[in-house]
C-alpha cells in the first residue's frame, strides 16, 4: 500500500497541470487530456529512473513524452533534469525541441539563451536574445533589455559580448519606445568592455531618443566618474528639469567624486527644496557641509534626516541614522558641547559600524584628555570579519599617529603588513608613519612600492612629491611626481596644494599664490591655509597672511604644519 501511495504522489507532481477536480454535472466536461495510460507510465518511468540514479535514461524518456504531448511542463521538466545532471548539451537539446514543437513558448527561448551563455556559445546566444526580445509585448521589452548586461555578465570576452548584444538589439535601437533603453544597455556593455568613447556615444544617443528616460543619464553618471567631462553639459541640462530625486542625488555624488563640491551642494539644495521628504538628500547634504566646515548648516540638515527616519526600521535608514548621529556628535564635539555629543552617540543603533562608532567615542574621550581610555576603546573593537580587522588596525594607527605615538603605530602596521604584504592601504599608512618618525628613506621606498603596485593612486605620487618639496630637495623630480598626481586627480584640492607648494619652492611666487588660493577656495583646510599664508607673507601681504592663518586655526588649531609655520614666522594670532 505504501509503495502505490508513493507512486500516486509522484504522478500527481508530474501531471498536476492537468489533474482537475470533478466538475459539477451542470458544467461542460473538461477537454480530454493528451495523457493516456501509456504516457502516464512513461512519465512515471522517467521520474523513477532519475530517482534511481539514471538521469540520462530518465531524461530521454521524459523528453519523448514531452514531444508526444507537446506539454510545456514536461519540456521544462526535461530541461531541468538535464541541468541537474550537469549536461548542458542535453538541456539545450530539450529547450530547442521545446521551442520547435511550441513556437509561441517564450519561456523555451529564455532557457535556450541562458544555456547557450553557460556553454559560452555567445553568438548563438545573441540570436536567441534577439528572438526573446522580439517575442515580448512592447511594454515588457524595456525591462528585459535593461536586464541584458547582468545576463551577459558571465561572458569573459567583454568586447565580443558587447558586439553580440548590440547586433541582437538592432530592432530595439530603432524603435522609438525602446531606443533609450536599448542604447543604455549597449552603452553599459561598451563601458564594461573598456570602450569608453563608444559608451559615451551610446549615452548621448539614448538621451536624444528620450530626454526623460533615466537610463541614459545614469549611464552618463557612471562614465563621468571615469574622468569623462564631455557628458557633463548633457547631464547639467537634464538636471534643470524635474528629474527623480534618486537621479539628482546620484549626480551630486558624482560631482563630489569629481571634487566639484560647490556644484554638488547646489544640486543638494535643489533636492532638499523640491523633495523635502526624500531623507537621503538631507543626510548627504549634511555630511558634505560638515566636510566643508559649515557646522551650523550641516547640523540642521542632519537633524532633519534624523527626524525623517526616526521611526524607520529599514537597514538603509538604520545605517544612515547611525552615520547622521555620529556626525552630529562630531559637530557637538567641535563646538565644545561634550555632553550633547555623548547624547547623540547614545542614540546610535546597535547594529552600527563598530569601528566608526569607536573612532567617534575615542575622539570624544581624547578631547577630554582621557587618552588612555580612548586608546582602550579602539583596542576593544571586536571585528566581525577580516575586513573589519584590517580597518581596526588602520583606525588604531591613525589615532596613534595623530596623538604623537607614531612608534606604536609603526609596530602595529608593520605586524599587519607581515600578514598582508600587498595591502596598498597599509603600505600608504606605514609611509605616513615613517614621515612622522623622520624615516624618510623608508618612507620613499614604501611610496615607490605603492606607485608600482597601484599606478593609478594619485596620492602615492603626491605624497612623495610633497615630501621632496617640503624638504626643499630634488624639486624638479617633486614637480614631476605632483604633476602626475594632478593628471590622475585634477580636481583634488590637496594635490593642488602640493603643486602650489612645489611651485613656491621653485621661486615662482605669483604662480604659486594663484594655485594655492584656488585650492583653499575649493577646500578650506588648515594645512592649505599654512602654505597660502606663507606665500602671502613672503610676497609682503602680511595682513592677508594673518587673516588666512587665523582661519586655519579655526579649522584645526592643532594642525602640525600650521603650528610650525606660525612659530617659524613668530606670528601671534
Amino acid at each position: 500500500m505504501k509503495f502505490w501511495f508513493r507512486l500516486a504522489v509522484l504522478s500527481s507532481c508530474v501531471v498536476g497541470a492537468w489533474a482537475q477536480p470533478a466538475a459539477p454535472q451542470t458544467q461542460a466536461p473538461p477537454p480530454q487530456s493528451a495523457l493516456d495510460a501509456v504516457l502516464f507510465y512513461q512519465i512515471l518511468l522517467g521520474e523513477l529512473n532519475v530517482r534511481q540514479g539514471s538521469p540520462g535514461s530518465g531524461f530521454s524518456i521524459l523528453l519523448d513524452a514531452a514531444r508526444k504531448t507537446r506539454d510545456p511542463a514536461l519540456f521544462q521538466r526535461a530541461v531541468d533534469m538535464a541541468l541537474q545532471a550537469r549536461s548542458g548539451d542535453a538541456a539545450l537539446q530539450a529547450a530547442q525541441s521545446w521551442k520547435r514543437e511550441i513556437p509561441t513558448a517564450i519561456e523555451a527561448n529564455r532557457y535556450v539563451l541562458q544555456i547557450l551563455l553557460a556553454l559560452n556559445r555567445i553568438e548563438e546566444a545573441g540570436k536567441a536574445l534577439a528572438v526573446s526580445i522580439h517575442e515580448l509585448p512592447l511594454d515588457e521589452q524595456q525591462g528585459a533589455i535593461a536586464s541584458v548586461p547582468r545576463l551577459f555578465g558571465v561572458v569573459q570576452d567583454k568586447q565580443l559580448a558587447s558586439d553580440v548584444v548590440e547586433k541582437a538589439l538592432t530592432q530595439a535601437l530603432n524603435h522609438p519606445q525602446t531606443s533609450a533603453s536599448a542604447w543604455t544597455t549597449v552603452g553599459r556593455m561598451r563601458r564594461d568592455a573598456g570602450q569608453i568613447s563608444r559608451a559615451v556615444d551610446a549615452a548621448t544617443k539614448g538621451h536624444a531618443a528620450d530626454p526623460k528616460a533615466t537610463g541614459p543619464l545614469v549611464l552618463a553618471l557612471s562614465l563621468m566618474v571615469s574622468a569623462n567631462s564631455s557628458l557633463k553639459p548633457m547631464v547639467d541640462a537634464a538636471m534643470k528639469t524635474d528629474v527623480v530625486p534618486e537621479l539628482r542625488l546620484g549626480y551630486a555624488r558624482t560631482l563630489l567624486s569629481l571634487q566639484l563640491s560647490a556644484e554638488a551642494v547646489g544640486q543638494l539644495m535643489q533636492l532638499n527644496a523640491k523633495h523635502p521628504d526624500f531623507a537621503e538628500g538631507w543626510l548627504i547634504h549634511g555630511l558634505v557641509l560638515l566636510e566643508n566646515g559649515q557646522l551650523p548648516e550641516a547640523e540642521k540638515r542632519l537633524e532633519k534626516y534624523v527626524d525623517l527616519v526616526a521611526n524607520s526600521k529599514t537597514p538603509e535608514h538604520q545605517a544612515g541614522l547611525a552615520e547622521a548621529l555620529m556626525a552630529l556628535a562630531q559637530i557637538a564635539q567641535k563646538n565644545g558641547q561634550l555632553e550633547r555629543a555623548n547624547q547623540w552617540l547614545a542614540r546610535v543603533p546597535a547594529g552600527a559600524d563598530p569601528i566608526k562608532l569607536a573612532s567617534r567615542q575615542a575622539a570624544l574621550l581624547a578631547q577630554q584628555g582621557r587618552l588612555d581610555e580612548a586608546r582602550h576603546v579602539l583596542a576593544q573593537i571586536k571585528p566581525a570579519n577580516a575586513e573589519q580587522a584590517r580597518r581596526k588596525v588602520l583606525t588604531q594607527s591613525f589615532w596613534l599617529r595623530e596623538h604623537r605615538e607614531a612608534q606604536a603605530a609603526y609596530a602595529l602596521v608593520k605586524a599587519a603588513l607581515d600578514n598582508t604584504p600587498d595591502d596598498t592601504e597599509m603600505i600608504s599608512e606605514l609611509a605616513l608613519i615613517c614621515e612622522k618618525l623622520k624615516r624618510v628613506d623608508e618612507m620613499e621606498a614604501l611610496l615607490r612600492q605603492l606607485m608600482a603596485k597601484a599606478p593609478q593612486d594619485a596620492h602615492a605620487f603626491n605624497a612623495l612629491g610633497y615630501s621632496l618639496a617640503d624638504r626643499n630637495i630634488r624639486l624638479d623630480e617633486a614637480q614631476q611626481l605632483i604633476e602626475k598626481a594632478v593628471q590622475l586627480s585634477p580636481q583634488d584640492a590637496y594635490i593642488q596644494d602640493s603643486l602650489g607648494w612645489v611651485t613656491f619652492r621653485q621661486g615662482k611666487h605669483k604662480e604659486a599664490l594663484a594655485i594655492l588660493q584656488a585650492a583653499y577656495k575649493s577646500r578650506p583646510d588648515a594645512e592649505i591655509a599654512a602654505h597660502l599664508g606663507e606665500v602671502l607673507w613672503t610676497t609682503g601681504q602680511t595682513r592677508e597672511a594673518g587673516t588666512i592663518w587665523r582661519e586655519g586655526l579655526l579649522l584645526k588649531a592643532d594642525n602640525e604644519t600650521l603650528v610650525e609655520t606660525l612659530k617659524r614666522f613668530n606670528f601671534k594670532p
